[in-house]
């Protein structure tokens, strides 16, 4: 969240993802796959748990939410 709002992308994410739907899964499944390329550029275990928000719909709905809250984190 903290580098999304640095970047300010946090409501393009948001669209993303609420847009995506049904396509999280197969989304989930790249990155999993993506890993070992990934893991150079993007800690291990924010991999993992960005491929399990993409993975459940309640997660990734609570996350979009958060998203579009503007938190300040």
């Amino acid at each position: 969240m903290r580098t999304l709002h640095r970047w300010g992308v946090e409501d393009l994410v948001a669209s993303i993802l609420e847009a995506a739907g049904p396509l999280s899964i197969i989304a989930a499944q790249f990155v999993y796959v993506g890993q070992p390329v990934l893991d150079g550029f993007i800690p291990h275990g924010h991999l993992d748990e960005l491929a399990s928000l993409l993975e459940d719909d309640d997660q990734r709905t609570a996350f979009v939410e958060f998203l579009r809250e503007g938190v300040q984190v």
